[in-house]
């Protein structure tokens, strides 16, 4: 049994990760967002609900304590605050597993057209994502973080990974292939433990995703 807390349960991508795993009895989640409401439809029967922010120190201290993983998708400009958070709740609850959700772009590792655009379009929103990264790197926790491409709605799981010194490939990804990922990554850790990949769909190289 793996009991799993979902940091962001709100998020786009969290709930493929939530209906994945929803059917699991042997997988408890705890679905931790600021808003209930955001849920997608009701709460799994695997699940409990916990409101509030990551950077309340001392819910999070309790939400944290009794899990084997914690999947991360957060975002925000205080988002290295909210990962020194987790990080020491994770420490001081003896749990070292750790999943989190990045960004493409954060090692200037897109190469091309595509690059100079995507560090255009989004290069003011990615010091967060790399503040957050350097630090799960250096917190001697179990990790695995994932650079999504450009995010899809399509209801499909394909999809190829990046070394965190390789060039980026590719320049989309479906929400659902991201939560597979995860959820691989989720029952089988050491495959993925210290890993940082990138995440895109093959066949999507171009000098922008073709939905812009």
């Amino acid at each position: 049994m793996k009991k799993v807390l979902v940091l962001g349960a709100g998020g786009q991508i969290a709930r493929w990760v939530v209906e994945m795993l929803a059917s699991s009895e042997d997988m408890p989640l705890t679905l931790y967002l600021r808003h209930a409401r955001k849920l997608h439809g009701k709460a799994p029967r695997n699940a409990k609900v916990i409101e509030g922010d990551v950077l309340d120190r001392k819910l999070l201290d309790l939400s944290v304590k009794g899990h084997d993983v914690v999947y991360a998708n957060l975002t925000g400009d205080d988002l290295d605050r909210q990962v020194e958070g987790i990080v020491d709740s994770m420490k001081r609850s003896g749990v070292n597993r750790l999943i989190f959700i990045a960004s493409l772009g954060i090692y200037d590792e897109v190469p091309g057209k595509f690059g100079a655009w995507n560090r255009r379009t989004i290069g003011p929103y990615l010091p967060p994502f790399r503040m957050a990264a350097d630090l799960i790197e250096a917190s001697g926790l179990d990790y695995t973080i994932l650079r999504p491409a450009w995010l899809t709605d399509n209801d499909e799981v394909v999809f190829e990974t990046t070394e965190r010194n390789e060039p980026f490939k590719g320049t989309e990804v479906s929400r659902r292939s991201v939560a597979a990922l995860v959820v691989e990554s989720i029952l089988n850790g050491n495959r993925y433990s210290h890993k940082n990949l990138g995440v895109n769909k093959p066949g999507t190289d171009a000098d922008k995703p073709a939905f812009m």
